[in-house]
């Protein structure tokens, strides 16, 4: 690489990186730099990049070999431990970009850019080969009302002038006062699936963890906090406030949200339980009332249940639904009305395989497997994981004392009670040759 290097992160992210016989490692996430009070330009320390299985891991720079318009390429080996910020480490892509700054360069003043946002920062190689931040690429501020500031991130295009400035002109790029918007942050994760995401906010301080669940749809926080450790799960909910956490405790899964509630303080879960719908508070008392390692404490009170009377067809078309998790979705439940936990006389359970096998037009009463048994509430995990395993379940049917499905124990229910308490937080310190 020549002395004159240089490169817009905004390019970098997204580039392949390749070992140096041509094999892809993966694709830059990010570029870390480290600010300094006796240096005017902060120095880049390593990229971010994503490998197979949506593991992020540190790449330094001194093992960056070339940067192109097409790919990065790597030498050396490749630590696969999961990259963890550090105290003074700041993610230009996820930290900087949309930053409020003041430019104090004369001609930019002059032009109406004091008061401006980051969009872009190049960065560049030096003749001793070390890499710092020598431009930002800002645009106008002024004038900018918040109306259009909320629809230019909904459509990704930015309004005003733009400009490139020397980076030792500009102030407030490390002050967290002038910190990104929470919604540029979700913009740049948002292609990562649901456990990816929980990943990166379990990373991320606690305060800014506060502002991106505040920026999440209850939906999708729903999802993210039955990804998380459980301190990360309490912290969040504790600092929404209380209506806001009722409604996203009502589009948790049941099992996960009672698991969650058994965390909190007793007055603090009653406080939210009272704000909760009656239909959706109603099945999580219900759970909390078993103790935490068995088939009740395991359970979703929200399995596919269907009637005997239902064709195939129809059972097919429900477990397709987008929503429906895949170990729940592997299995109809068939009873007798009512159809919803506590439902009347459990009567068997169909395989999805099964379903496929038959003519939809036939009725699933037909083709009920009796022989499976299902557990009661009480049964205790050993129990659970043994019947999984002995007829290579994914998920078990739960009735109370009169036969009536109150649940299902599904298989990932079971993992999350079998691996350690920090299986979450586990690292792997490998190294690959890349």
């Amino acid at each position: 690489m020549s002395a004159s290097t240089r490169v817009f992160v905004a390019r970098l992210t997204g580039l392949s990186v390749f070992d140096p016989l041509g094999d892809q490692v993966g694709r830059v996430r990010d570029v870390v730099v480290m600010f300094s009070a006796t240096r005017p330009q902060p120095r880049v320390i390593g990229l971010v990049v994503e490998v197979p299985g949506r593991r992020r891991v540190f790449v330094p720079m001194t093992r960056v070999t070339s940067i192109d318009a097409g790919a990065v390429i790597t030498t050396g080996l490749v630590n696969m431990r999961r990259f963890e910020q550090r105290t003074n480490e700041v993610l230009v892509a996820a930290e900087l970009f949309d930053r409020a700054v003041t430019v104090t360069a004369p001609d930019a003043v002059e032009a109406g850019f004091a008061s401006s946002v980051v969009e872009d920062v190049a960065i560049e190689q030096g003749p001793r080969r070390d890499w710092l931040g020598v431009r930002v690429f800002v645009r106008q501020a002024a004038g900018v009302s918040s109306a259009s500031k909320a629809m230019s991130r909904l459509t990704r295009r930015r309004s005003g002038r733009t400009m490139l400035v020397d980076i030792r002109d500009v102030v407030g790029l490390h002050d967290a006062s002038g910190e990104q918007s929470a919604e540029r942050l979700l913009e740049t994760y948002d292609d990562l699936k649901v456990a990816d995401l929980a990943e990166v906010i379990h990373d991320l301080n606690p305060k800014r963890r506060g502002e991106v669940a505040a920026a999440l749809s209850d939906e999708k926080l729903a999802d993210v906090l039955e990804e998380l450790p459980e301190d990360d799960q309490v912290e969040i909910i504790a600092g929404l406030d209380t209506e806001r956490a009722a409604d996203v405790l009502e589009a948790m899964e049941p099992d996960d949200a009672a698991d969650l509630l058994a965390d909190l303080p007793p007055d603090q879960a009653e406080a939210l339980l009272q704000l909760m719908e009656p239909d959706d508070a109603a099945p999580l008392r219900r759970l909390l009332t078993y103790e935490e390692n068995t088939a009740g404490g395991m359970m979703t009170t929200e399995p596919v249940i269907l009637p005997p009377e239902a064709t195939i067809a129809e059972a097919l078309a429900t477990v397709r639904r987008e929503e429906l998790a895949p170990a729940l979705a592997s299995m109809v439940y068939v009873c007798r009305p009512p159809l919803e936990a506590p439902t009347g006389r459990y009567l068997g359970l169909v395989h999805i395989q099964k379903l496929l096998r038959e003519p939809p037009h036939g009725a699933i009463g037909s083709i009920i497997d009796k022989e499976i048994e299902p557990v009661v509430a009480t049964a205790s995990l050993e129990t659970v994981t043994r019947t999984l395993a002995t007829y290579n379940l994914v998920s078990l049917p739960v009735v109370d004392d009169d036969n009536r499905l109150i649940g299902a124990v599904t298989v990932d229910d079971v993992l999350d009670h079998i691996l350690p308490e920090d299986w979450r937080e586990v690292r792997h310190d490998i190294e690959v040759r890349a």
